[in-house]
């Protein structure tokens, strides 16, 4: 068995190619995807070759862990049928290419994939192409639903991820949150919370600041905004060395967390808050490609500051 992949040969060298599968066991599943999306954190950085090192890392690979489509084989020890509708983060199933080896890092963009059966999760069919943003909202509940963490009362970047925060602060009742935005397109009340440019608050109280940009310069300007007591929560990725100040931090007690990859509880959390009507991921999907037109759609995703996620369309490649 083989698949059609996206994969990075190089920074900024990416191409569709035919890819051997490895065999499929008795607790794996074959998935026949429909819908990826792009990354601009983590991707991004795969793409411009500023990922920082780290195991499995290295070209060429596969990219992808935001993947949506139906199982169409299924193991007897899988604990999958055929047909079910499931959400996949990645895989490591592809063979080589030119005689390298390919990683799966994160492995996801293809038309067909073969996972371990645990690794796909069941979803709702309705869910269609909004559910490549689930890996996004478990990122996001994961943050918020850490031990001891408190909701934000800030939270920096209107992107997806920053998005999906404010949504979820409101559904755990906390107040609706600050955001800030500098991109003017992303900018304006959002409905439920304000979105403002840093430049026009003055607010320097905050309790719990959750940064989804993943700019590494904003620490010193963040812990200076910091109730004392303060937490700032680094919710994004960050390619560049993370520093700050002492004395500010020391002056306001301040704290700092790590919110860390999420975790099989959070992914299955947030698909129920979906399911059940909780949570919308209405209106964060902005663009979309067929998967034959993959290097167009990377580049609109990383330049187009209007893209919030681009998914790419897998179903002619089936």
């Amino acid at each position: 068995m083989d698949t059609v992949a996206i994969v990075m040969k190089a920074p900024q060298e990416l191409a569709l190619r035919r890819l051997p599968l490895a065999p499929a066991t008795e607790s794996d599943v074959v998935v026949q995807v429909a819908w990826s999306g792009i990354s601009t954190g983590t991707e991004r950085l795969l793409w411009s070759g500023r990922m920082p090192s780290f195991p499995g890392m290295g070209y060429p690979l596969v990219p992808g862990y935001e993947a949506v489509g139906q199982v169409v084989a299924a193991g007897a020890a899988s604990g999958r049928s055929v047909g079910d509708a499931v959400f996949v983060p990645g895989a490591r199933c592809f063979g080589t290419l030119d005689g390298q080896e390919v990683r799966g890092l994160f492995g996801g963009a293809a038309s067909h994939l073969v996972v371990p059966g645990a690794r796909a999760l069941r979803i709702d069919r309705a869910f269609g192409e909004r559910g490549v943003l689930l890996a996004l909202a478990a990122t996001a509940w994961h943050a918020i639903a850490g031990p001891g963490a408190a909701p934000p009362d800030l939270i920096v970047g209107h992107g997806v991820l920053g998005r999906l925060l404010a949504r979820l602060t409101l559904l755990t009742g906390a107040p609706p949150p600050m955001v800030w935005e500098r991109d003017p397109a992303r900018c304006g009340d959002a409905g439920d919370y304000p979105v403002r440019s840093p430049d026009s608050d003055e607010r320097r109280d905050y309790r719990a600041i959750y940064d989804a940009s993943g700019d590494a310069a904003l620490l010193d300007p963040l812990i200076a905004r910091l109730a004392p007591g303060g937490e700032v929560v680094l919710a994004g990725f960050y390619a560049e060395r993370l520093s700050f100040a002492f004395a500010p931090a020391f002056m306001r007690e301040a704290r700092l967390r790590v919110a860390a990859e999420w975790r099989d509880a959070d992914l299955l959390a947030v698909s129920e808050m979906v399911a059940e009507g909780q949570l919308s991921l209405d209106g964060l999907i902005t663009h979309h490609e067929a998967a034959s037109e993959a290097e167009r759609a990377y580049r609109t995703a990383f330049e187009d500051s209007a893209c919030l996620k681009m998914v790419l369309d897998w179903r002619s490649l089936a």
